[in-house]
Formats: structure tokens, sequence, C-alpha cells
């Protein structure tokens, strides 16, 4: 179940954006203040609250290293600080002057980019502090931005109610109709789905806007194969405008909130709601989950943030993610045709289900019997659902074990001892990263992709949660 474990009440006026770091957490207001906490005890941290806009802040984001903060405000800037000590870094003025709406960092922390009510986007390098390339859309203000998970494309949403894509010099790859009432708000999935020929990488976008729907795409680009959205699946459990969604680290949940003052929490896989939490009592403006952590934070026009903790120890009753991860082998042949779906296999529905392909016979698949029984001829696909197939394994083991899967070290696939956060965002036993780093491997073992930096960083929250979950299971 999820419990709320704290609400932050500071703000004097709506809270209009939360991020997390792996220590801190940040939120911002139409009162113009960035107010941050301590993920430790959830105390506001001695040079909090910064001051420097003139008017409403209405996004903050951390760089991926946590050391940087960004803040945007009406008054047309955008502002770097220094996380632990408040200093002002850098004033950055958007060009034109227009109210700087949203923005986020880069994975690479290269670049950071800031979306304005002009349609304008900008691109800065955040570490000279210049402009680097700029874009603009015709229609609309510019409300949201998130990099894929490479750093290799740039999407934006508009009021307008396009989704644009850029490629990392700001140039227009696509641009489609995706809500017609306008976009609110999109976010990455932080996991490629696959990885695929030639390179190719497959991830999960979410986007939400004013017709109170959440819509589920499908993002592909190479320079060779050029760039593809595909739309998947909507999302309709909110009876008002959807103004945030938000995906967990490990891509496995998303969360929505709207003006309806609700809160839901899906479950990826299954696209089945898991909560509804309806605490807030006015729109719900913002949300975010802790990297690598079970901590979800939720904002509003109440003036107040809501951290809340997810309880695996007691699942909430009807949770379809809980209950599903130990019956892997009772699924029927429509359930892994659902779970093709989710992973974007939906090309091999008709395959599997002319085979009687149930959950005990997925599980039993093999690299020879795709290509030989299944005749799937693409060394591609083949590949992809064999990754699929091997985290679902992975996750059967975990369970069974009884220790929670976040928990676990990707690497070492025991529980972590002293989990440190490596430059690709995810957590793993410092032993084992080390080894990893020291064997000369500057990639991650989870992405597959060159690290920006070999820094590891003690996450303090996760082994807090470790240490509480021994405490209830070693007596």
């Amino acid at each position: 179940m999820v419990k709320l474990i704290r609400t932050l009440a500071d703000h004097a006026d709506d809270v209009s954006c939360c991020a997390f770091s792996s220590s801190l957490l940040a939120t911002c207001s139409l009162d113009k203040t960035i107010r941050l906490y301590s993920l430790s005890d959830f105390s506001e941290l001695p040079h909090s609250p910064l001051r420097f806009h003139t008017y409403a802040v209405h996004c903050c984001c951390f760089s991926p290293s946590g050391h940087i903060l960004a803040s945007c405000s009406t008054d047309g800037t955008t502002v770097l600080w220094s996380a632990h000590s408040g200093q002002s870094l850098t004033v950055m003025e958007q060009p034109g002057g227009s109210p700087v709406r949203v923005c986020c960092f880069s994975p690479d922390s290269a670049y950071l980019a800031s979306g304005a009510a002009d349609g304008s986007v900008v691109l800065w390098n955040a570490q000279s502090y210049k402009l680097y390339r700029c874009g603009g859309v015709k229609d609309g203000s510019l409300v949201a931005c998130a990099f894929s998970p490479d750093g290799s494309l740039l999407v934006t949403g508009s009021s307008g109610g396009d989704l644009t894509a850029w490629d990392n010099r700001m140039r227009c790859l696509h641009n489609e109709k995706a809500h017609d009432l306008g976009i609110t708000c999109c976010d990455f999935s932080p996991r490629p789905l696959t990885g695929g020929e030639q390179g190719l990488q497959f991830y999960r976008l979410a986007s939400c806007g004013q017709d109170c729907e959440i819509k589920l795409w499908v993002v592909s680009f190479t320079p060779v194969l050029g760039f593809e959205l595909k739309y998947k699946s909507t999302l309709r459990g909110h009876c008002a405008p959807v103004l945030t969604c938000a995906f967990s680290y490990d891509g496995q949940m998303l969360v929505s909130g709207s003006v309806d003052k609700s809160v839901i929490i899906y479950d990826i896989g299954t696209q089945s709601v898991l909560y509804t939490l309806t605490q807030h009592t006015r729109y719900v403006t913002t949300c975010a989950f802790a990297p690598n952590t079970l901590l979800l934070a939720t904002g509003s026009m109440d003036k107040t943030l809501n951290v809340w903790e997810f309880d695996l120890e007691t699942p909430c009753q009807g949770s379809t993610r809980d209950q599903q991860k130990p019956l892997i082998e009772d699924w029927s042949e429509e359930e892994v045709s659902t779970w093709l779906r989710a992973q974007g296999l939906e090309e091999l529905v008709s395959i599997f289900q002319m085979n009687n392909i149930d959950g005990k016979e997925l599980l039993h698949l093999t690299k020879e019997s795709l290509a030989g029984d299944l005749k799937i001829e693409s060394l591609g696909l083949r590949s992809k659902v064999l990754r699929s197939i091997e985290e679902l394994r992975t996750r059967m083991d975990s369970l069974s074990s009884g220790i929670p899967d976040e928990f676990v070290c990707p690497i070492t696939r025991e529980l972590m001892k002293d989990p440190v956060i490596a430059s690709d965002g995810y957590s793993y036993e410092r032993e084992a990263m080390e080894s990893w780093i020291h064997k000369k491997k500057r990639t991650s073992p989870m992405t597959n992709l060159v690290l920006p930096s070999l820094v590891l960083t003690p996450n303090r929250t996760l082994k807090m949660a470790i240490n509480r979950w021994l405490e209830t299971h070693q007596k």
C-alpha cells in the first residue's frame, strides 16, 4: 500500500513543481521561492528558501548528479543554484524575455533545456552557461519537456496540443497533435524498453493534457533509421484535466495528478490503477518519484506537498501489480498477449496465440525455440523477447526470495549492504560497481551506454529502506 509519511506546508501559494535528487527534495511555488528538504528527515535546509525570482516559479529540477538545481519563472529567467549551499551560480535570460514555464537537464548534465510562453525552447550549455541552440513552436506556449534516457532526443509539449521531438542540435525531427485541448506534461520512462538491431533503442513516453487523458507512446531514433513516434494506448482514470505525470525510477509505475484533486498510480505492465490518493483539497499540479527509492511527492494548489512511501510488505488489496508477479507461470494466453503489448511487441501477439504460448511456455522460451518453433526471423525481435523474459525471471527470483527487487543489486542479484548511485541513475552494491569500473568497463551495467562519470554517490535513503526491511524480517 501507499502511506502518507509527511505533509510540507511551508509555501505561501500554490506548489507548482517538485523534484528529487538522491538526498534532497525541492519544491517551488507561485510565492516566488524554492525550498529544499533533506530526505533523511524532511527537515528544511538552513539556506532554504532560495530567493531570486521576482514572479512565480513554475518549474525546478536537479541535475543527474544532484549537485545543481535549476528553477525557472514568469520573470523570464532560468537560475542555476548550488543545491548544497544555496548559492546562485548563474542567471540565464530567455531570448525575448518571455515567461519560462519548464526546464530539464540532459542525462549527462551537459545541457539544460528551457521552454517559454512564446513557444521558444532553448538548449543551454550547463557548464559555460551559454546559449547553445534554440528553436520554437508556432502553436501555443511550451509547457512540457523531457530528454530521452540516452540524451539523443528532447521532446517538448505545447499548450496547443503538439508533441515535438528535437535532436541534440535542436533540429525538429517530428511534430504531432497529441492532445486536442493542450498538453500539460510529458515524461520518458527512465529505462529503455529493449535494444534492437543497428543500435536501435525503444523508449516509452507518457503525455497528459487538458482532454483528461494520459497517452502512452513508444519512441525510437537512430541517425540511420530516423525518428518514429508510435501511439500505444490511453489511460483514462481521471474525470478532469490531467496536469502532471511521472514514471517511477524502474519504469513500472506511472503517477498522475489532476484538476479532480486526485493522484492515480498506474501499473504500466497491465495499465491498471494500483492506487488512487485523494488527500489534496485542490488541483494536483505536480508529482515526482524519487530515484531508486520507494518515495513519491505530490504538490497542489492547496499550498502543500505530500510525501508518500510504498510499503511492499502490505500490498493494497486488489493491486494487480503486487498480485501478478508471483503468478507469471499461471498467466493465460491472453495475459501473455497483454504483456507483449506492454513491451511494445504487438507484432508478435498473433504468433504467440497461434502457438498457444501461456505463462509457463513463455518462461521456457529460448533463442532456438523463438527462431525454430515460432519462426521469428528478426534477430532484433528475438533479442527483445529474450531480454523481457529475463526481466520476468529476475522479478520472480526476487519475489521467491522475499527480497523486494528494488533492494537487489543489478550486478550481484543479492541484497545490497552499501548501495551507491552511479551516473546512469541506477543503484548498485558499492563493491560490485567498483569492481565493474576497475575492469575498465566505462559502460552502464543496466543500459550499456557510456557512463558520463565514474563518481559513485552513497544512496542513504535506499540504505535506510533496506535496514527497515531487515529489521522486520530478521527477528
